[in-house]
């Protein structure tokens, strides 16, 4: 007697559906750590995502020198606020002596608050504290090009005289001037009026779906220096050859070394970093918090697969007089196997889908409650999380089908 997979698939999806809603109970450990992971691997993916298109735009053949990790517009980690500052004239030095390097630009950041009073912006009616305001040398408009929806970038003349003009991002546009029409009109800043000449287009990307480049109010570099002497928050953004970034990266760093008089073994004290390496880092962070998300899912898994072992014991022992039926008319133990084994990677396949289903469903409900913050379905997640599920059902299911296969026909035809 041979049974078709087939066969099997119905038999076994009726005899599921049959115990809905104990097979529902027993798959819930599946459910949720597929749910878990799905979820988590969609959030993980749109974040990358995010990041890789922040830095394409800040430019992927840039080598960025600041004195301090992290972000350049926030204070240093305590460990490092001691370090010396950039010094401008640096650039120039990079720009001579680095073969690699095609052009270097400077960027000055200014603190949130200055003298102890927050940066706000304002027009008559309307103002915002939420601002980064930094100081750009002419050439950044070519080292990290970015689009305008109106406008233009400040010329190399008024930068040379200092002239009070800026550009702004398209959050601190919305917040000034709702009407749209920011273009050609003043602002006030910490005491100085500004004429606004440039509204830079929607950042692209950016980290958990914010981009600070969108509230940007962006300076003349010797307009920035002017007003703010005291502020020595340099960043040296050197723009490499074609296909020459790495040799460009070694060279910078070592001008810097130079430059700042570190001794052979000494550690750098100061951060150098490109694009990629920024990403490798943020992999990093990301794959702990995937490790985690994957350990919870496992710990679903296993509680999910002991109940499908237990569920599927007990259905061998609730179907005894139907095995022995079977294997009186002509059924191998191969087909009683495999019998069971297709219920047991149902029972769990099913849990997956839903689990699947489930995840998709806060997916899309995150991304519908928070714009902000980008969420992508992998379809690897997909494939891996019901792939994975069906697995549980096999690994799980393999003693329960053992077990009935090796019943002897005539003690099961006479059980009760």
């Amino acid at each position: 007697m041979n049974i078709s997979v087939t066969e099997n698939m119905h038999m076994a999806v009726a005899a599921v559906w049959t115990h809905r809603f104990r097979s529902l109970l027993t798959i819930l450990g599946i459910v949720i750590g597929i749910t878990t992971v799905v979820t988590v691997a969609s959030l993980l993916t749109g974040l990358r995502q995010g990041v890789v298109v922040f830095f394409q735009e800040l430019g992927p053949d840039n080598v960025f020198v600041y004195k301090s990790s992290g972000d350049p517009s926030m204070d240093p980690p305590p460990k490092e606020r001691k370090r010396r500052a950039l010094k401008p004239e640096w650039a120039d030095y990079v720009r001579r002596w680095c073969m690699s390097v095609q052009e270097v630009g400077l960027e000055l950041y200014l603190p949130a608050a200055i003298d102890g009073n927050a940066l706000t912006a304002r027009v008559p009616g309307y103002e915002t504290d939420t601002i980064n305001v930094e100081g750009l040398s002419p050439n950044m408009d070519t080292i990290s090009p970015r689009d305008f929806s109106s406008g233009r970038f400040f010329t190399p003349e008024e930068d040379q005289r200092g002239a009070h003009v800026v550009m702004i991002g398209a959050n601190v546009s919305d917040s000034l001037f709702p009407d749209g029409r920011a273009l050609n009109r003043s602002l006030m800043m910490d005491g100085a009026e500004y004429t606004v000449v440039g509204v830079y287009a929607k950042a692209k990307g950016g980290f958990f779906g914010e981009n600070g480049m969108d509230n940007a109010i962006v300076m003349p570099l010797h307009t920035a220096e002017s007003r703010y002497p005291q502020i020595d928050r340099f960043m040296i953004v050197a723009k490499a050859r074609p296909g020459m970034r790495q040799d460009a990266f070694f060279e910078v760093e070592g001008a810097l070394r130079r430059l700042r008089h570190l001794p052979t073994g000494a550690a750098d004290d100061f951060s150098i970093s490109t694009p990629d390496q920024i990403i490798q880092q943020f992999d990093s962070i990301t794959g702990l918090i995937g490790l985690v998300a994957i350990a919870i899912s496992a710990l679903g898994l296993l509680v999910g697969g002991i109940g499908v072992m237990n569920i599927m014991l007990v259905s061998v022992t609730e179907r005894t007089r139907e095995i022995g039926v079977r294997k009186a008319i002509g059924a191998r133990r191969r087909d009683i196997i495999g019998q069971f084994l297709v219920e047991a990677m149902t029972l769990t396949g099913a849990g997956g889908v839903l689990g699947i289903v489930i995840a998709v469903l806060i997916t899309m409900l995150i991304g519908a409650l928070v714009p902000s913050l980008p969420s992508t379905v992998p379809a690897w997640a997909l494939i891996t999380g019901f792939t994975v599920s069906v697995a549980v059902g096999v690994f799980f299911g393999v003693w329960p089908a053992m077990k009935a296969a090796q019943l002897d026909p005539v003690d099961a035809l006479r059980y009760e």
